[in-house]
């Protein structure tokens, strides 16, 4: 059974900064990533990364943004500094199966909360 849990959600300030994480379970993984999802919003792509380590983020959030993993613990990261409340929103782990690339997992979501 494939889990992906993620935790380090939380309230900050604007300017301030946080890390999400993600443990995966139940497979291998090829491509890793984050995505968020604000009130009224449509669910947008925030970074991804592969298992070789290539990185693509969303422009909005370039240069604030950094996605990790480490492979031999299935885990992904996004080190998330200088925050803006635009930021807010519940961000989502996202996977798929490093062999079938169709089947594709969702974490829980961990709400992120920007605001002074």
């Amino acid at each position: 059974q494939v889990q992906l849990v993620e935790s380090g959600g939380g309230l900050v300030q604007p300017g301030g900064s946080l890390k999400l994480s993600c443990a995966a379970s139940g497979s291998i993984f090829g491509f890793m990533g984050w995505y968020r999802q604000a009130p009224g919003n449509q669910r947008e792509l925030v970074a991804i990364i592969t298992s070789d380590g290539s990185t693509n983020y969303a422009d909005s959030v370039k240069g604030r943004f950094t996605i990790t993993r480490d492979n031999a613990k299935n885990t992904v990261y996004l080190q998330m500094n200088s925050l803006k409340p635009e930021d807010t929103a519940v961000y989502y782990c996202n996977a798929d199966d490093d062999i079938d690339r169709s089947l594709n997992y969702w974490g829980q979501g961990t709400q992120v909360s920007v605001s002074s």
